[in-house]
């Protein structure tokens, strides 16, 4: 069985399960069963798939019907240019979150925390980015914390940043001039309407924390003030409705300069706050 019958086979196969952009799908896994890249997946399509690739690749199809996400199959997710590792202990790395990332990188910082850190792919992107920064990622999740760390030594970025087991700031010192996070924000009645890919196989610590969705930022609102240096910056992703209701949490805990930012879709994803300096008023 060549590559190319191989994707006749299984694309009516994603089609008839409901998975959407079965096509994409199906090419991915090939590419991840023959051992190479997607971008080089058509130059492939000839070749003969070896005994091991094609039982790879019915595995990973079988897998996708159940609506396992691709990165879960595969192991790893394209976020901020670079790959990394994903398993089911940790929430896939979305595109949306790059912006986040964007904001930060537009000021300098030296010190920067991650509450949340899960995978590690907004610690660890904005590090890999600023190479004299230092980090230190957040988690409830000890699973999540290892997988963080192998993405660390892959990027090399693992002599400049500790992970550590914490709820929010339980477990954290010192002080940082940059404190980043995507907490968990889906309220609890609109976890029925998620896609089964994330309802079903992400770890639910990370997408819900129960009730109106907001218990993650009133803890930050309230706790990240005494992290921060004087001039230190706040930036937390947000659900799309939830902009205003995250922006009166930080106004009220004494931070300023106060801004939403939204991302490639045009829906607001980013608030980002400023700890006034010593000495500031209003």
């Amino acid at each position: 069985m060549t590559g190319a019958e191989a994707l006749l086979d299984a694309v009516p196969r994603l089609i008839a399960a409901g998975i959407p952009n079965a096509q994409r799908d199906a090419r991915v896994l090939l590419a991840f069963a023959m051992g190479i890249p997607p971008d080089r997946l058509t130059l492939h399509l000839p070749d003969t798939l070896t005994h091991a690739g094609k039982s790879l690749f019915a595995t990973a199809v079988s897998a996708r019907i159940t609506r396992q996400p691709v990165s879960q199959i595969t192991g790893f997710r394209l976020f901020w240019g670079r790959s990394f590792r994903v398993t089911p202990d940790v929430l896939d790395p979305r595109p949306e979150t790059e912006t986040l990332v964007a904001q930060a990188l537009q000021h300098p910082f030296a010190r920067v925390l991650d509450l949340g850190t899960g995978s590690g792919c907004i610690l660890l992107s904005l590090l890999a980015d600023r190479p004299l920064a230092t980090g230190l990622g957040v988690d409830i999740s000890e699973p999540a914390l290892d997988v963080a760390m192998q993405n660390a030594r892959a990027f090399g970025t693992d002599k400049r940043v500790k992970f550590l087991p914490s709820h929010w700031f339980s477990h954290v010192h010192g002080h940082f001039d940059l404190i980043v996070s995507n907490p968990p924000y889906i309220a609890a009645d609109e976890m029925p309407g998620l896609s089964p890919e994330v309802r079903d196989w992400e770890p639910h610590l990370a997408l819900t924390p129960g009730g109106d969705g907001l218990a993650a930022y009133r803890v930050i609102a309230r706790d990240a003030p005494a992290r921060l240096i004087s001039g230190g910056r706040l930036l937390v992703e947000i659900g799309p409705a939830q902009g205003q209701a995250v922006r009166d949490l930080f106004l009220a805990g004494g931070l300023t300069d106060i801004a939403i930012s939204q991302d490639m879709d045009g829906r607001d994803r980013v608030v980002a706050a400023v700890k006034p300096q010593s000495g500031a008023t209003g």
